[in-house]
């Protein structure tokens, strides 16, 4: 078989592919493609009609429809209406009118008190009384007092009706304007008790300081102050 000058074996080119290409100077050819006549696009096919009309189609679009990842942003998410009503807790069995409460949190931790009520909320009305232990008249949540077995006799009190959750209710202040006299106290002045506050005070310890008088030592008891001591443990005491 007659080997060409450009093979070095039948099959076997002596040029590489892109030499090949140079030497043909394929490369200045320009190619000219006709133009092809534009084909009339072909007529979409009416769909069949479906039995059920529109009522089936609309359940095809609910089969098929794909619910997109990307929400809206101009969407906002409504927040979610709560169903539970708001109920004032239920009162303890072992507290009553007249049970010496002690008082685990807030201010007045570690202090004795007489419960006088309930309140519409849910809180204890509860009193020192101011003039034996200085706790006031205030409103306490039960889970944060223990109902001891001690009581005073509060038979026949009636407690006033003013003494509600509205009663305790914060006066609002003056917003400050951030001046340097009020920063370092220039201008700072003692807020005194309203004086219709310390009136009701002793309008509602009257008969409670009256019921203790006639237990002895209960007022030595109700000023003194609970605390645990080393070792004791509080689920074992009685109170």
């Amino acid at each position: 078989m007659a080997v060409s000058k450009n093979q070095l074996a039948p099959g076997i080119s002596r040029l590489s592919r892109s030499k090949a290409f140079a030497k043909r100077a394929a490369y200045k050819i320009t190619k000219v493609v006709p133009k092809a006549k534009a084909e009339a696009a072909p007529a979409k096919k009416a769909a069949p009609k479906r039995k059920g009309g529109k009522r089936l189609g609309d359940l095809v679009a609910t089969l098929t429809y794909k619910k997109s990842d990307m929400a809206p942003a101009n969407v906002l998410t409504a927040p979610k209406a709560g169903r539970k009503a708001l109920r004032s807790p239920k009162l303890r069995q072992s507290i009553t009118p007249g049970t010496v409460l002690i008082l685990l949190a807030g201010r007045f931790r570690g202090k004795r008190v007489v419960f006088l009520k309930q309140l519409k909320s849910g809180l204890l009305l509860v009193t020192g009384p101011f003039k034996i232990n200085g706790v006031p008249l205030r409103r306490v949540n039960q889970a944060y007092a223990i109902a001891t077995s001690t009581k005073v006799d509060l038979a026949g009190l009636n407690v006033d009706a003013k003494f509600d959750d509205a009663y305790f209710k914060r006066e609002e202040q003056a917003k400050l304007k951030g001046t340097e006299e009020e920063f370092f106290g220039a201008k700072a002045q003692k807020k005194e008790h309203p004086a219709h506050r310390i009136a009701d005070q002793k309008t509602a310890d009257k008969d409670v300081l009256a019921a203790v008088a006639k237990v002895p030592y209960l007022a030595s008891y109700l000023n003194s102050h609970f605390s645990l001591s080393k070792g004791q443990a509080p689920h074992t005491l009685k109170f």
